[in-house]
């Protein structure tokens, strides 16, 4: 102890503010800890815990902390719940987790079709929807496209209802051009695959200026082709002075290394006036210019 006044003043001081700090700790624990005192505190803040309980989160299969104790009197009234915002979903008697998941199921691409739709919300009960089901009213704009705009025949073909779709007689024809694929199976030899195949390659082509371009595509038979015709003035041509590179190269006839010494030319010599400058080009033989011939223009 005597010790003690031997430290420097500041020592001291220290010293004695830590030892009141600890006094103080060990009051307060005494104070705080007695029975009686947390029993007053846990009776007479009855109010206090009612809304810890409420404010619990819980998940899973559980109820969540959000469904109010008191008895909640629901105002009813149309609504689409596509669009419905959440102070009319909560009018509604919804709970605020059940807003929430209406919003997470429509960030998402989710769609209430139809009213029993709604039924599927999680933890809504048989008699909510019961009561909430006859003002449920869903917007045309989310009705399936099939629906509002049911699809119609082609005007100038009526489709088979056979198992297998009628197939043409020697000396009829199809425009390759303008034939969708249920007309193109009923030429002899041509089934599912081949009609899409064909559909494919003429989008990737532009349209066909002549039947034996069909012999591009793998396996096909020749003894269809005398039921085709083509007719050049519907191919679609490119304009090579202005796509770039990567548009050029897509088409069949074209690829990385023509449309690589097109785009040369035009940057090195100018646009191009016509076939005859490609000519010049190793990469432009006779036979791809003739093909070409048909989908380019300057």
């Amino acid at each position: 102890m005597r010790s003690f006044f031997y430290l420097q003043r500041s020592d001291r001081r220290t010293i004695l503010a830590i030892l009141a700090v600890i006094v103080a700790a060990v009051g307060l624990t005494i104070y705080l800890g007695g029975g009686g005192n947390t029993a007053t505190a846990i009776g007479g803040d009855t109010t206090a815990v009612a809304d810890g309980k409420r404010n619990l989160d819980r998940k899973g299969g559980q109820a969540y902390g959000y469904y109010d104790t008191g008895e909640k009197q629901a105002e009813l009234f149309p609504f689409d719940p596509n669009t419905a915002d959440s102070t009319q979903l909560l009018r509604l008697g919804l709970a605020p987790w059940q807003v929430r998941s209406i919003y997470r199921y429509r960030a998402k691409g989710g769609i209430y079709r139809q009213p029993r739709d709604f039924a599927r919300l999680y933890g809504l009960t048989a008699g909510q929807y019961r009561r909430l089901e006859p003002y449920i009213r869903i917007s045309d704009d989310y009705r399936p496209a099939a629906e509002a705009y049911p699809t119609e025949p082609h005007p100038a073909y009526v489709r088979d209802t056979l198992k297998y779709p009628l197939k043409l007689k020697p000396g009829q024809h199809v425009s390759l051009n303008t034939a969708d694929t249920a007309l193109l199976k009923r030429v002899p030899g041509i089934g599912s695959g081949f009609a899409r195949a064909i559909v494919r390659y003429r989008e990737r082509l532009g349209g066909f200026y002549s039947a034996e371009q069909l012999r591009e595509i793998d396996n096909f038979p020749p003894s269809a082709l005398p039921y085709f015709t083509a007719d050049a003035s519907r191919c679609r041509r490119l304009d090579v002075n202005h796509l770039t590179l990567n548009q050029l190269r897509r088409h069949p006839y074209i690829g990385f290394y023509r449309a690589k010494t097109i785009t040369d030319h035009r940057r090195l010599h100018g646009p191009l006036r016509g076939l005859d400058d490609l000519r010049l080009y190793r990469d432009f033989p006779p036979e791809a210019i003739e093909r070409l011939s048909h989908y380019l223009k300057f």
